[in-house]
């Protein structure tokens, strides 16, 4: 008992001093450790909402949640919209104004050699920790694989976009390389239910970013949803596997085929280490991680009258400016080095939109706030939305 409030004290603790010494070493990830230890002083400072203003909004903007929430108790319903995703309106409106920012549009010619040198560092890596010790290969897969399997796990976001090639089946071929220290096949997969999250946001049944209704029964609590932060990598690759499950076509095949062979290929030469080492990295990365905080901070909604949130903190440089998200759904059509000058050609569009500064303080925010949980996503019936892209 006493072991079990030890560790509910210690929770924000946990969530504010992330990564320590990787920030003593990297000057541009300070002001994210900055953000960390205001937050742990403050308990939701800057950045988070008052109650009353936030029921009010609520009311005001008529977002329809079941029955309006009692201060301080997590809601028992999604919000329901019934307008249309806001991101297609806002490209049409900024290029009726902006039409010029279609000239960002196109590839991006560092996306190759970006993704071939972090796949290279991160094989290599692998082959070194063969003979370590367990301790050193999590302390290193947290401490620094997971930055790189993160930054590919986001590699292969962009080219689901074809963001690298102007030919589809090449954005294909290098995310499947990017795919290989992630450790499990996923690009081509992910590619097929991500544009549907575009064209599809928040989409009863057809947007597979959205919690199921199991995890809203199960995460209910502080101590539930840390425990999701810590696993949200595994629910978001499962939940469409239970939830709207597609056959695997030729490309899936591919993908599976090189994965596999890799794999069996490291643990024949390098051992079980070796492999272990990446899939931690993968894990890690993808759960009590600051990159991790960009599943919860894209569309969680802790403001009720904004259902996407942009992040323009330092860690933009090593996951493909995924941050800036509101600029990326209005524009999926623009590389991630190209999205920050979407906010300065049309800067009216989105300086007064709710942002962060710290993707680690947007964890401890979803965790710590009881009214916060996997209710808080927007939701459309299908009857009633269009394809935004």
């Amino acid at each position: 008992m006493y072991s079990f409030l030890f560790a509910y004290k210690m929770l924000p603790v946990i969530c504010q001093l992330q990564l320590p010494l990787l920030f003593c070493f990297i000057p541009e990830l300070q002001s994210e450790c900055l953000q960390l230890l205001i937050v742990s002083v403050t308990r939701g400072g800057e950045g988070r909402n008052p109650r009353q203003r936030q029921r009010q909004r609520k009311i005001e903007m008529g977002w329809r949640r079941g029955e309006e929430r009692e201060e301080g108790v997590m809601a028992a319903d999604f919000f329901w919209s019934y307008t249309d995703e806001p991101h297609a309106s806002r490209r049409r409106q900024i290029l009726s104004q902006y039409p010029q920012i279609k000239e960002l549009f196109g590839p991006d010619p560092w996306a190759f050699p970006k993704v071939t040198v972090v796949v290279l560092l991160q094989l290599y890596t692998a082959t070194l920790l063969h003979d370590a010790g367990w301790l050193k290969i999590l302390a290193t897969a947290y401490f620094f694989g997971s930055f790189l399997n993160h930054n590919l796990f986001l590699a292969i976001h962009e080219l689901s976009h074809n963001l690298a090639f102007s030919t589809p089946a090449y954005n294909r071929w290098l995310g499947i390389l990017a795919n290989l220290p992630v450790g499990v096949p996923m690009s081509v997969t992910f590619q097929k239910y991500h544009l549907e999250h575009h064209r599809f946001q928040g989409v009863d049944g057809i947007d597979m970013d959205i919690p199921s209704l199991t995890e809203t029964r199960m995460v209910t609590n502080v101590v539930a949803k840390s425990i999701w932060v810590i696993f949200q990598l595994l629910f978001y690759a499962f939940r469409p596997v239970f939830l709207k499950p597609k056959p695997p076509g030729y490309w899936e095949f591919i993908n599976f085929s090189i994965q596999i062979a890799l794999d069996i290929t490291i643990v024949y030469f390098w051992g079980w280490k070796s492999f272990a080492y990446l899939i931690l990295s993968t894990f890690v990365g993808g759960g009590m991680h600051p990159m991790a905080g960009h599943f919860i901070s894209e569309h969680y909604v802790f403001n009720p009258d904004q259902e996407t949130y942009s992040y323009y903190g330092p860690l933009n440089f090593l996951t493909w400016h995924v941050g800036y998200h509101n600029e990326h759904h209005d524009f999926p059509r623009i590389p991630g080095n190209k999205l920050h000058k979407v906010r300065e050609v049309a800067p009216e569009y989105y300086q007064g939109l709710a942002s962060y500064k710290s993707w680690s303080q947007v964890i401890y925010m979803y965790i710590m706030d009881r009214t916060v949980g996997p209710f808080s996503r927007m939701k459309r019936k299908p009857s009633a939305t269009k394809k935004s892209e």
